[in-house]
C-alpha cells in the first residue's frame, strides 16, 4: 500500500479547507495543539509534584 507524500497531503489539506473554511481549520489546529499540550503535562506532571513537594528532610545526626 503506497503512503502519503506531499502532495497528497498537499491535497487533503486543500479540500478540508474548502470544506470546512480556514477560520474553523485553524481554530481546531489550536485545540488541537493545546490538547497535545495538556497531554504530554499530564503524563509528566506527577513526576514534577512529587520532586517539588517534597519536604524537607531534617539534619541527620
Amino acid at each position: 500500500m503506497a503512503g502519503l507524500g506531499a502532495p497528497e497531503l498537499f491535497l487533503v489539506l486543500i479540500i478540508v479547507i474548502v470544506l470546512f473554511g480556514a477560520g474553523r481549520v485553524s481554530r481546531l489546529g489550536g485545540e488541537l495543539g493545546s490538547a497535545i499540550r495538556e497531554f504530554r503535562k499530564g503524563l509528566q506532571g506527577p513526576d514534577e509534584d512529587n520532586k517539588s513537594s517534597k519536604t524537607p528532610q531534617p539534619p541527620q545526626q
